[in-house]
Formats: C-alpha cells, structure tokens, sequence
C-alpha cells in the first residue's frame, strides 16, 4: 500500500481572501483571486520523490452559499494545476466536499460523512489510490484538517502560529496536532525528517 501526505487546499496551497463587504476570510471566489503560495511546489516535489501521494482533501461549500458557480470552481482548480505545473509539480488526487448543512442551493444541503471534520475525503482517496492511512500525514490550517486526519489514524501537521485561544479547543475536541509548522514547505521538511528518523524512507 502506498502513503500519502494529504492537503487541505486555501490557506495551505493557495492563499486566503478577504472580503472586506461580508466581513470573512474565505476560498477564492474568482479564478483572478486565485494565489500559489510561495514554496508549494517544492513541497509537493519534495514529498512526492520521497514515494509520497500528495492529495487534497478540501471543504468547499462556496458553490452551496451561492459563492460562486460549478464552472468558476472548475476553472480554479484548473488554475491550480496549471500553476503547479508551471513549477514541475503534481498532484495525485483532489477530493473536495461541496456540502454545507446550511447551503442555500437545496441539492447541496446535507448533512454529509465528507465534511471534515468528518473523514469521507481521506476514506475515499485512500481507497481510490491503495493507501495505508496508519502510514500517512494529514496538513491544514485548521482543527477540522487535524480532526479529519486524527479519526483516521494519520500523523497530523497545524500550519500557522499556535494560537492560545486554540489550547482549550485542542484538548476539548482530542484535535492536537503532532507537529505545527509555518508553511508547507517546512511541514513536508519535517515529515521528511521524521520518516528518515524512523527509517522509513523507501
């Protein structure tokens, strides 16, 4: 079976956007807002020639609050990828859960198993592409990326700064991650680290 590292997608690939009218931080809602963060193509390539799938695991419920449409959500990821190939990079799967129990599109109001923190996402790449979670690392910006990865028995990377207001809601949700880095590079950096430390680089 084969390990994976998988990737939560705004504010871990690309960058985050404000909008400063409804007063939140969001995904891109726009293929022009769409921004690689610096390093993430080294990270993906770093991992990736280490015997690493690299695959994302992303809510997405902008399409179900009427964001944006399927098509602009289309034309993101297709950005997305052209811009990591621009850099040499690939990625081995994208699983996104575009479910929200408060959607306004009706078809999309569920109260679904793929939201994380539930684990849907993880549980359907890894059987799509043969992977041993017990083996694998989960990265996100938030505990519901630590959550989703925790549930299914996979290592866990918080991107970001430990933030205190965090501390209580770690331990009340069992969301500790085990490790916290800045930015992708550094988290695939660390995973590379360990794995070498513990001799299971192959």
């Amino acid at each position: 079976m084969a390990r994976a590292v998988f990737l939560d997608r705004d504010g871990v690939i690309n960058d985050l956007v404000y909008y400063q009218e409804m007063g939140i931080i969001d995904s891109p809602f726009t293929v022009e807002q769409f921004k690689l963060l610096p390093g993430v193509a080294e990270a993906i390539n770093k991992l990736r020639e280490e015997g690493f799938r690299v695959v994302i695991v992303s809510n997405q419920p902008g399409i179900a609050k009427r964001h944006l449409s399927q098509e602009v959500f289309e034309k993101i990821k297709t950005r997305m990828k052209e811009e990591l190939v621009n850099e040499g990079a690939f990625l081995d799967g994208e699983y996104y859960c575009l479910h929200h129990p408060e959607a306004t599109v009706v078809n999309l109001k569920v109260d679904c198993d793929c939201r994380k923190p539930k684990s849907g996402l993880l549980l359907q790449g890894a059987k799509d592409l043969d992977i041993d979670l017990s083996q694998s690392w989960m990265i996100g910006d938030g505990l519901t990326d630590v959550m989703a990865g925790k549930n299914v028995g996979c290592k866990t990377i918080l991107l970001g700064r430990m933030k205190c207001q965090l501390c209580p809601r770690m331990d009340e949700e069992n969301a500790k991650p085990d490790i916290i880095a800045a930015n992708l590079l550094e988290a695939a950096q660390t995973i590379l680290k360990e794995e070498n430390k513990h001799g299971n680089i192959y």
